[in-house]
């Protein structure tokens, strides 16, 4: 149960005149060109939380072959176009290359949506979190499944991270080091999620009925949402959201607050576009995103926690 200690911070007003550079650039690294599966949509929904959140400008930072149908279907987005090799995966050398020079204005990064989880995604993944430049990334999808298959990979560790599993994400996590938790136990979640928190030094969202937020010592369940998020896309809108948020909040909310927020944010997201349907089923994860700027302003009525 969350007590009067975890109630959410308000969230700070928007300065009216505020520019693009006022509310934060976010950078999404993800989709996957190797035959015989491609996956782009990930990005966009990313790149798509992230707007909605707020931030005023988001990269995305995808596989050469795929980045203009990712900028097609999310024209408010720019482009950062990654090498790949003759099978259509990442070439680590440009691609760490090219982050280094075209990525670099952005605030906040995303990794994973839709990465894949060959070696060459692996070396990437486990190159941008080994950056030690105090840039927040959010850590979600294959990214993770990258980071449980590489051994050792909490040595490489310096970004300020923010983990988003699902239970099962989380538990090859938990299993590559040798945790013994449980994600799914409604009762054992928070300790699951404190404990990965504290092993890896991280923020940790554990997604799902009652997403868990924990910094390894302050530990917070969310009470709202419902089966509506329970759709493919849902969670790479989630890893947007937190971006945007952090984008903008980070430097005076902290990482912590700004992932309980932006979970929030989310799980509202889920209850007002139902109330709307008048039932749970059949939301798109395009309608998820769309939903987040109201849900945002909703946060700023709702009793806390």
């Amino acid at each position: 149960m969350n007590g009067a200690s975890d109630a959410l911070p308000a969230l700070p007003a928007r300065d009216p005149a505020g520019h693009k550079g006022t509310f934060g650039t976010v950078c999404v690294i993800g989709g996957h060109a190797a035959h015989p599966i491609t996956m782009l949509g990930s990005v966009v929904l990313a790149s798509l939380g992230a707007l909605r959140a707020g931030a005023a400008l988001c990269i995305a930072a995808a596989p050469e072959p795929l980045l203009p149908a990712i900028l097609a279907a999310n024209p408010s987005a720019t482009g950062i176009p990654l090498a790949v090799d003759s099978d259509g995966h990442l070439v680590p050398h440009a691609v760490a290359a090219a982050l280094d020079t075209q990525a670099r204005r952005a605030d906040v990064l995303v990794i994973g949506p839709g990465m894949g989880t060959g070696f060459a995604e692996a070396q990437v993944v486990i190159r941008v979190l080994a950056q030690d430049d105090n840039r927040p990334v959010i850590v979600d999808a294959d990214a993770l499944n990258c980071l449980a298959a590489t051994p050792r990979f909490d040595l490489d560790l310096r970004a300020p991270i923010i983990m988003t599993p699902h239970p099962g994400e989380f538990a090859r996590l938990a299993d590559a080091l040798h945790l013994n938790v449980d994600p799914i136990d409604p009762v054992a979640r928070p300790a699951a999620a404190e404990r990965l928190a504290q092993r890896l030094g991280c923020i940790v969202v554990l997604k799902g009925h009652g997403t868990v937020v924990s910094d390894g010592a302050r530990t917070w369940t969310c009470t709202h949402g419902n089966d509506a998020l329970a759709i493919g896309g849902s969670g790479d809108v989630l890893s947007g959201v937190i971006a945007g948020v952090v984008a903008q909040y980070g430097d005076s909310l902290g990482l912590y607050n700004c992932a309980r927020l932006a979970v929030q944010a989310h799980a509202v997201a889920g209850e007002q576009w139902s109330a709307r349907a008048g039932g749970t089923a059949g939301m798109l994860a395009t309608e998820l995103a769309a939903e987040i700027p109201a849900a945002i302003a909703t946060l700023r009525t709702l009793e806390r926690p």
